[in-house]
C-alpha cells in the first residue's frame, strides 16, 4: 500500500496479509496484527509514542503555529503558513535563497516537534526550525532553531538541506519500522520504504509473521500453554528478567541479582538499535543479537565523552554506551528493570525506581544525601545521573550512574554533579566536602579518567595507563575497547600481548578495539593475528578484520584463506554500498579498493564522495594521496584547492596541500600551508611536527625549535616530536639538550636498544671526563 502519490519518498510495504515465503522467511505484519492479542501493550505503546512518533502532516498532528508565524535567524526571515490545505515554510533553501517548502511529516511531540520536507529525488530533510512544545510557562510554545548560537549557512553540512539532516540516513531507522533506504547511487535517488511509518511492535520484536502464524496454530493457546515452538515464532524472547530476583543485602543496602547475567544482553542490544550512537551497515537487523552485527557502535570518542566517560553536551551520545559503562550494567541490570518498554515510563515514580535495589533506610536519608536543608529535595538522579540538554530543550540524563568525583575535575577538567549546582564554589571545595562526608577513599566504578586524559594529551605515561584499562577484565567493555584503539599509535613489546588476548574476548567491541590497535603494525605481521577474525561470528568484527588485512596480497595464500578473505570483503563492500549516499562510506570503500590495487575504482569512489559533499576533507586528502602514488601530484593539488575553495578552514586540507607542494618543489608555498594548518589546529602534534621538519629542511632551525618545544609541552609523550628535537639539537651541536630529550623519550620507550646506545653516545659527548 503506497501511502501517497507516485514519487513520494516514504512507502509502506503491504503488511495486511501474511506472505508465504517458505519456512525460513519472516515478514512484517504491522502493529494491528499484534494488537488483537496484545491489547494492553498496544494501548500503552500507542500512548507513549510521543518521543519518536513520525506522522503525516495534518491538523491533528502538527503542533507548530502555521498561521503566518515567523522566525528570524542570522538574517534569515522564515515564515510558517498554510495554503491550499498544505503546511508550508518559507526559509533558506539549498542555494541560500528564500523559497517555500511543503511540510510532509512531523517528528515527535514532546519537548520538540520537528518537520520534514520531501524533495523530488526522494530525499526527506529535517528542518532545523522546530516547535518547542513545552508549556509557555516553561519557555515553550514558540519556534526555535536547533543551532541557536551559531550561524548555519546553506553550504554548511549541518544546514537542513544537507546530508547531515537527511531523514533517509539519519532518522528513518529509529523513527519508522522495517526501513529499507533503497538508495540508487547512479541516479542519486532514494526510494525509501517502511513497514510502518512510525515505531511499531516489530521495531523492537522483529518481523512478526512467524509469531502470528504460531498464534493461529494454537488450539488453546491462552495463556501460552503447550507449544512445539518455545520461541513462539519470535526472532528473540526478552526473557532475561524471568525468574530473576534482586534481594537486598542488609549490610550494604544494595541488591544483588539472583543469577549471573549473560554476556549477550538481548534487551540492551535491542534497545541499542535506537539508543546508541552508531552507524548501520546492514539492514537485516534481528532483535536480541549483538548490535555490532549490523552497526558500528561508537565507543568513548573524545568528541562525545569526557576522559572519565561522562557525556559531553555537544554531540548527543544516547544511552547505550553510557549505560554499558555503568556498575548497574555490570551487575546485570537491563533497560526494563527501570523502564516499562511499552509505556516508556519508569517502573516507579521519583526515587522509587532506584529504591527497588537500594534500601531506603540506607540511601534515602540525610546521612547519605547531606542536603537536608535545601529547598528542593535532591533526587538520586541529581547526583548520580547528571542532566544535559540536547537540541536546545531536550533534557537527557547520563546513564553511566556514577558517583560524584569533584577531585577528578581539578585533575582532568571533567564535570561533576556537585559543581553543577554549586557553580560559585571550586571543585576543591566540593572534593573536600565529599571527603568530609564519606572519607578519603575515592570510590566509583569508572576508573579510567587518568588513562584517557593522558592519551588525549599524549602524556608520557599514556601507554602504561591505557594498558591497565585494556587488561582489566572488570572494566566496562566499551572502555577496554577504547583503550585498545588508543594504543594503536603506542604499540610496543610490553603491550602487544594485550591485543592478542583481546582478539579472543567475548565482547565484539573489545575484539574490534584489538583490531584497531593492530592497525599500525607492518603488514607482514598482521595476517596470523587478524585473519582468524575473518570468520568471526559477528559481522562488524569480520568487516574490521578484512579492512585491516586489505593491503595483503591473496595470490600466494591457500584457497581456504582466500575464500575467507573474499567472503569478508564482500560484506565490507556491501556495507559501504548500503551507505553509498554518504561520503564517509564512499571514502571507506575507496580506501579499501586503493589498498587492493584497484586504483581506477578507488578514484571513482573518492570523486563520488566529493560529489555528495564537496567539503568532505578525508575524500580530497586521500584522493590526493592516490594521485601521489600515480605520480599525479598536479591533479592532487587541483583536488585540494577545489576543496579549500569550499571550506578554507579545514586544517587537514592545508596540511595535505603542503605535502603536495613539497613534492612539487615549491617549498615556500608548502611552508605557508603547513603554517596555516597549525594555526587552524594548534593542538595537533602531527601538524606541528611536519611544519617544524619543513622549517628545519629550509635551514630555519631556530624557528623549527620554536614550533616543537611548545608542541612538546602540550604532548610530552609524542615520540615524533621528541625524536625531531633530539635530531635537531644534535645537528646544532647542543649535546646537552639532545641528551635531555633522549632521556625523555627513553622513559616512553625503555626497551629501544638503538635509543639506549644513542643516549650512551650523547652522555659521553656531553661529559668527556666520564669516558
Amino acid at each position: 500500500m503506497i501511502v501517497a502519490a507516485a514519487g513520494f519518498g516514504v512507502q509502506q510495504r503491504n503488511s495486511s496479509k501474511l506472505q508465504a515465503q517458505g519456512p525460513a522467511a519472516a515478514t512484517f505484519v504491522g502493529s494491528q496484527a499484534c494488537s488483537g492479542c496484545h491489547q494492553a501493550e498496544a494501548k500503552s505503546w500507542s500512548a507513549s509514542q510521543h518521543k519518536a512518533a513520525m506522522q503525516h502532516a495534518a491538523d491533528r498532528t502538527l503542533l507548530g503555529n502555521f498561521d503566518d508565524a515567523s522566525f528570524d535567524y542570522y538574517g534569515v526571515h522564515s515564515r510558517f503558513f498554510r495554503k491550499d490545505g498544505k503546511f508550508l515554510v518559507e526559509t533558506d533553501g539549498p542555494d541560500g535563497k528564500l523559497a517555500s517548502f511543503e511540510v510532509k511529516y512531523t517528528f515527535g511531540v514532546d519537548p520538540l516537534q520537528q518537520y520534514l520536507v520531501e524533495f523530488s529525488d526522494g530525499r526527506i530533510q529535517a528542518l532545523s526550525l522546530a516547535w518547542d512544545s513545552r508549556p509557555q510557562a516553561e519557555g515553550g510554545q514558540r519556534w526555535t532553531h536547533l543551532y541557536p548560537n551559531e550561524q548555519i549557512k546553506h553550504d554548511d553540512v549541518l544546514h537542513w538541506t544537507r546530508p547531515n539532516q537527511n531523514w533517509n540516513f539519519m532518522c528513518a531507522e529509529c523513527h519508522s519500522t522495517g526501513v529499507h533506504k533503497n538508495y540508487d547511487a547512479k541516479a542519486d535517488h532514494f526510494a525509501t520504504t517502511s513497514a510502518e511509518i512510525s515505531v511499531g511492535c516489530e521495531a523492537c520484536h522483529g518481523q512478526g509473521s512467524r509469531h502470528v502464524a504460531w498464534a493461529r496454530r494454537q488450539e488453546s493457546w491462552w495463556p501460552f500453554g503447550k507449544s512445539a515452538d518455545p520461541s513462539r515464532g519470535l526472532p528473540a524472547r526478552f526473557d532475561e528478567r524471568h525468574g530473576v530476583t534482586w534481594p537486598i543485602d542488609p549490610e550494604t543496602g544494595s541488591a544483588r541479582r539472583s543469577a549471573a547475567p549473560a554476556m549477550l544482553r538481548k534487551e540492551v542490544e535491542t534497545c541499542g538499535l535506537c539508543h546508541a550512537r552508531r552507524a548501520g551497515f546492514d539492514e537485516n537487523w534481528t532483535p536480541g543479537q549483538w548490535l555490532s552485527q549490523t552497526h558500528l557502535v561508537e565507543a568513548l570518542a573524545a568528541t562525545t565523552y569526557h576522559a572519565d566517560g561522562q557525556t559531553r553536551d555537544v554531540e548527543e551520545p544516547y544511552n547505550y554506551t553510557p549505560f554499558k559503562q555503568s556498575k548497574m550494567f555490570a551487575a546485570g541490570v537491563t533497560c526494563s528493570d527501570c523502564h516499562d518498554p511499552h509505556s516508556a515510563k519508569l517502573r516507579a515514580s521519583g526515587d522509587g525506581v532506584c529504591l527497588q535495589c537500594h534500601a531506603a533506610d540506607k540511601y534515602a536519608i540525610a546521612k547519605h544525601r547531606h542536603h537536608a536543608d535545601v529547598n528542593s529535595p535532591l533526587s538520586c538522579m541529581s547526583c548520580h545521573m547528571q542532566a544535559r540538554s540536547y537540541m536546545v530543550v531536550d533534557v537527557r540524563h547520563d546513564h553511566s550512574f556514577r558517583i560524584p568525583r569533584p577531585d577528578l575535575t581539578g585533575a582532568f577538567g571533567v564535570p561533576n554533579a556537585c559543581n553543577g549546582c554549586h557553580g560559585d564554589r571550586s571543585p576543591e571545595w566540593a572534593a573536600a566536602s565529599i571527603e568530609q562526608w564519606f572519607g578519603p577513599r575515592r570510590g566509583g566504578f569508572q576508573t579510567y579518567a587518568a588513562a584517557f586524559h593522558a592519551a588525549r594529551n599524549e602524556a608520557k605515561d599514556a601507554a602504561a595507563l591505557l594498558a591497565v584499562v585494556a587488561a582489566d577484565k572488570d572494566a566496562p567493555g566499551v572502555a577496554r575497547a577504547s583503550a585498545l584503539s588508543d594504543l594503536a599509535s603506542r604499540v610496543s613489546p610490553q603491550n602487544f600481548a594485550l591485543a592478542q588476548t583481546a582478539l579472543a574476548d567475548p565482547d565484539p567491541m573489545v575484539r574490534i578495539g584489538a583490531l584497531d590497535m593492530l592497525d599500525g603494525l607492518p603488514v607482514s605481521q598482521l595476517w596470523p593475528l587478524a585473519s582468524p577474525l575473518l570468520s568471526d561470528p559477528v559481522r562488524g568484527v569480520r568487516i574490521r578484520a578484512v579492512s585491516l588485512l586489505a593491503p595483503i596480497s591473496m595470490a600466494d595464500r591457500p584457497i581456504a584463506d582466500r575464500e575467507r578473505f573474499e567472503a569478508a570483503a564482500e560484506e565490507f563492500v556491501a556495507a559501504q554500498r548500503l551507505n553509498a549516499d554518504r561520503p564517509e562510506a564512499c571514502t571507506a570503500l575507496a580506501n579499501f579498493l586503493a589498498q587492493r590495487g584497484q586504483t581506477t575504482d578507488a578514484e571513482y569512489e573518492y570523486k563520488a564522495a566529493l560529489r555528495l559533499s564537496p567539503q568532505y576533507a578525508p575524500a580530497a586528502v586521500n584522493l590526493a594521496d592516490l594521485y601521489r602514488q600515480a605520480g599525479r601530484d598536479g591533479d592532487g593539488e587541483a583536488i585540494l584547492r577545489d576543496a579549500l575553495a569550499v571550506d578554507p578552514r579545514r586544517a587537514e586540507l592545508h596540511h595535505a596541500l603542503g605535502l603536495v607542494l613539497t613534492r612539487l618543489k615549491r617549498s615556500d608555498e608548502a611552508l605557508a600551508e603547513f603554517r596555516k594548518a597549525t594555526e587552524l589546529e594548534p593542538d595537533s602534534s602531527a601538524y606541528a611536527y611536519v611544519y617544524a621538519v619543513a622549517l628545519h629542511s629550509g635551514g630555519r632551525r631556530d624557528e623549527a625549535m620554536m614550533v616543537l618545544k611548545p608542541a612538546l609541552a602540550k604532548h610530552p609523550g609524542n615520540r615524533e616530536i621528541l625524536s625531531a628535537l633530539i635530531s635537531f639539537s644534535r645537528q646544532a651541536g647542543d649535546t646537552t639538550a639532545a641528551l635531555g630529550f633522549a632521556e625523555q623519550l627513553a622513559a616512553i620507550m625503555p626497551d629501544d636498544r638503538n635509543l639506549a646506545r644513542a643516549i650512551q653516545e650523547l652522555r659521553r659527548a656531553a661529559s668527556p671526563l666520564a669516558r
